[in-house]
């Protein structure tokens, strides 16, 4: 019987905006800067007491005025300014990182190709041309102040309706993407940014999560379970170390 996989966990990260690097040949790059923002463990999950294992990642500070006094105690009990923005992420039994530590953006390394998850940008109400790529009604004689619209829609005498799931005007954008096989650029652990080469999906200022590709086989050479930040006297855990 093979072993199982092993799984890290990913990383949540805020989405900067785009820049472009200039790799050793002059050629230019577009990419997109994600931001850690003390990207921290905050909770585990694990087969016996939930059914799975798991981690728990926050992103980012919250003001304490808008915590409740339950998520106040929690926080508290683990040593942790609550965070802006929590995520789960599911990972082999092996894979669990201590509740406290710092993950970094040496977690990724250059050249390897991830999984970017993000809900894309709304733009309300669009029309069927902008929604679908349609090209629209003719613009000539005949055709009146309709140019843009999507033409007749109803069925014939059978079956006589519209069918559910039909191309038309409606809601655009705020949907949860995943764009795989993105390749990581660069990182910087000391300022926690992660360059990924092209566009990911979300705004600027938006949450995105990074998971090793599930489609390309990952480096041999990856940290394993994760790549943490250590403290000044070696300690994984800097908040156990303050207290």
């Amino acid at each position: 019987m093979s072993a199982s996989p092993k799984i890290r966990t990913g990383l949540v990260a805020k989405k900067l905006g785009m820049s472009r690097i200039f790799d050793e040949k002059g050629v230019n790059q577009p990419v997109t800067l994600l931001s850690l923002e003390g990207c921290q463990v905050i909770g585990h999950k694990t087969k016996e007491k939930d059914g799975y294992t798991a981690i728990q990642l926050g992103l980012g500070k919250r003001k304490l005025k808008n915590v409740n006094k339950a998520t106040k105690g929690k926080y508290a009990k683990i040593k942790i300014e609550p965070k802006a923005k929590i995520v789960e992420f599911r990972i082999s039994d092996d894979a669990l990182v201590e509740i406290g530590a710092e993950i970094t953006a040496e977690h990724f390394i250059p050249g390897q190709f991830v999984d970017v998850v993000g809900h894309t940008i709304g733009k309300g109400f669009a029309g069927v041309m902008k929604r679908w790529n349609f090209s629209g009604l003719e613009a000539s004689h005949g055709v009146s102040v309709s140019h843009r619209s999507h033409g007749s829609t109803g069925q014939r005498q059978d079956p006589g309706r519209v069918f559910k799931g039909k191309k038309m005007a409606g809601h655009l954008g705020t949907e949860r993407v995943t764009i795989q096989n993105l390749q990581i650029v660069s990182v910087n652990a000391e300022a926690g940014i992660i360059s990924i080469k092209g566009a990911v999906p979300g705004a600027e200022g938006g949450y995105v999560l990074i998971k090793d590709a599930a489609k390309i086989k990952a480096p041999k050479d990856l940290p394993f379970p994760a790549a943490i930040r250590k403290s000044e006297n070696g300690n994984q855990n800097p908040e156990a170390a303050a207290v």
